[in-house]
């Protein structure tokens, strides 16, 4: 056997063991995710992501290792924009802050299927059909000129078409029963709302993933770079929803710089048969274009907070002036000028 199927075995094993602890050690009971706990699991899965690029960079090369590094910060940036997506979800649906953890697991362990699936079918047909390349390229620049120009997400499950063929193959119940997918009731199995979010997260990532998958395989082609790199990208998914729910609306210009980056890996794409963009070159322009949108969104939000402030402080002044008047009529306030008595001769 090859260096490079042990290579697969040992992290297959690395993934599982660490979802068994997550699930069973750490969150073996439902409980609501705190912000410390959230950032904490973040950074965990984030220094693991970085250990694992300096392994790949020492045992496969310089090379290589960019196009982890790269890949990873793509599919890092876009699993951040389906973020939005999610927290609609949960609040559409109504899903307790305690059960949410539970939903995102089992639906990173059903994306990390679907995400092998998706990558070995793109690389083979990248493999048999180089022609795809282009057209995966065109694909990803329609892509994020439609994210650039759309004004709002919007989820609407009772559209969804998933749903609606379960609902006719299953019946669901009407309210949530604690943590549970299912129940049983008159000798039947009934599914329960919190099952039909799950559904409804797996299906909107089976979409993202036609954007994120062909993103990645415009930076490398080496299944295992394109895997590994999605994998710890979904890893801290759950982690970073939790951590960054309550400040999501502090990035509004994000989308506009993930757009630019599917647009950008898409170009990269179309032109590969004429000119390489060396990995270095990717990685610098992505940072930037990331970069740029955070700033833009930081200095908008800190923008907004001033007006809000001013309006604020306009109000204040108003309503002072207000009971300064009220207060005058109450009590009658007036000047009288004096008088002065005038003699006559």
């Amino acid at each position: 056997m090859t260096a490079s199927f042990w290579l697969w075995i040992a992290f297959s094993l690395f993934v599982l063991a660490m979802l068994a602890l997550d699930l069973g050690v750490f969150h073996r009971r439902s409980h609501t995710i705190c912000l410390k706990e959230a950032l904490t699991w973040s950074g965990v899965w984030i220094a693991l992501a970085l250990l694992f690029n300096a392994v790949v960079w020492h045992w496969r090369g310089h090379d290589k290792g960019l196009e982890f590094l790269t890949g990873y910060l793509v599919e890092l940036s876009l699993s951040v924009d389906n973020l939005f997506v999610f927290l609609l979800i949960f609040a559409y649906f109504k899903v307790s802050a305690r059960y949410q953890h539970k939903v995102l697991f089992w639906g990173v362990l059903g994306a990390l299927l679907m995400r092998a699936v998706f990558i070995a079918a793109g690389v083979t047909l990248l493999q048999e059909f180089h022609w795809i390349i282009y057209v995966f390229g065109a694909l990803l620049v329609v892509s994020g000129l439609r994210t650039a120009f759309e004004m709002d997400k919007e989820v609407h499950p009772e559209k969804n078409p998933v749903l609606e063929l379960f609902r006719r193959v299953m019946p669901v119940t009407a309210k949530y029963h604690a943590g549970r997918f299912f129940v049983k009731s008159d000798k039947r199995w009934l599914a329960t709302p919190l099952f039909i979010v799950l559904l409804m997260l797996e299906t909107t990532d089976l979409v993202f993933a036609t954007d994120s998958v062909p993103a990645v395989l415009g930076i490398t082609t080496d299944p295992f770079i394109v895997y590994t790199s999605n994998v710890f990208a979904i890893l801290g998914l759950r982690s970073m929803f939790f951590a960054l729910a309550g400040a999501m609306k502090l990035f509004a210009y994000l989308h506009c710089g993930l757009a630019a980056v599917l647009v950008f890996v898409g170009a990269k794409m179309v032109l590969a048969g004429f000119y390489k963009i060396p990995t270095l070159t990717s990685l610098l322009v992505i940072v930037g274009l990331l970069a740029v949108a955070v700033m833009a969104s930081l200095l908008h939000a800190a923008r907004r907070k001033r007006r809000r402030l001013s309006r604020k402080s306009l109000r204040a002044m108003e309503k002072r002036c207000w009971l300064f008047c009220q207060l005058r009529r109450t009590k009658n306030y007036s000047i009288k000028p004096k008088t002065q008595k005038m003699s006559h001769g």
